[in-house]
């Protein structure tokens, strides 16, 4: 099976049918997916394209990375594994490893 890719500085103007056209010279396109923000819906500039082998995902990254999509140099990765979520309202450390504290201790 294929790795996911991560693909940056997309223009505002390209589609999921843009992308995965794109791709396709690299291989089979399982899925395309572009980013937008949750509570605006405004795209991000950035999308994961799943490709259906590794073969794929390798000839992708050496083909398109550099490469020019409309108007925009797009930068074209493998994906790194999404980081687990903490705990649920907080509750982690502050900048510092103080629990929300900014300063140094005081006696």
């Amino acid at each position: 099976m294929g790795k996911e890719l991560f693909v940056r500085h997309i223009s505002a103007r390209v589609t999921e049918t843009d992308l995965r056209k794109l791709f396709s010279v690299a291989g089979t396109v399982s899925s395309v997916h572009l980013v937008t923000d949750p509570d605006s819906g405004q795209f991000k500039g950035c999308a994961f394209v799943r490709m259906s082998s590794e073969r794929d995902t390798r000839e992708a990254i050496e083909t398109l990375d550099g490469a020019l999509l409309i108007d925009r140099v797009i930068e074209v990765s493998e994906a790194r594994p999404q980081k687990p979520q903490g705990r649920p309202g907080g509750g982690g450390r502050g900048r510092h490893g103080t629990k929300g504290r900014s300063g140094p201790r005081r006696p």
